[in-house]
């Protein structure tokens, strides 16, 4: 199986079952708002996401290799725990960097909205922000 095909499959289970294999031991990550170095620290990232939001889902829009970098375009979408469950959406796309071993040493995550744009999501009468590409 391919690190793509890896890669797929962990996006459609997401934040399920992830492949933590695939990532350097001091895989570096970045989001608009996380930033850390570490593969356990990744690991609990993904821990919060699954324990703390509901109906999590992760739709892989496109994925493609160029030489050592892969790029992914996706929309992550969850209800946050508020009385009113609201859906928030958020477009964007990742930059993994694999290195010499064949795992992924860089995990850089844009969004196509500001974290302002999400939190009014929050708010009843908010619109989700498009994917650009859609």
């Amino acid at each position: 199986m391919t690190l793509l095909d890896i890669l797929r499959q962990d996006y459609q289970c997401f934040p399920e079952a992830q492949t933590y294999e695939i990532y350097a031991e001091d895989v570096y990550f970045k989001d608009p708002l996380n930033e850390f170095r570490g593969c356990d620290r990744y690991r609990q990232n993904i821990n919060f996401i699954a324990t703390w939001f509901k109906a999590v889902h992760l739709e892989l829009h496109d994925i493609r290799q160029e030489g050592d970098r892969i790029l992914t375009d996706w929309t992550l979408e969850w209800n946050t725990p508020l009385p009113w469950f609201p859906r928030i959406s958020i477009p964007g796309w990742s930059e993994l960097t694999v290195n010499d071993q064949g795992k992924i040493s860089h995990h850089l995550d844009y969004w196509h909205c500001s974290p302002w744009q999400v939190l009014r999501q929050h708010f009843p009468g908010a619109s989700p922000p498009k994917h650009p590409n859609l």
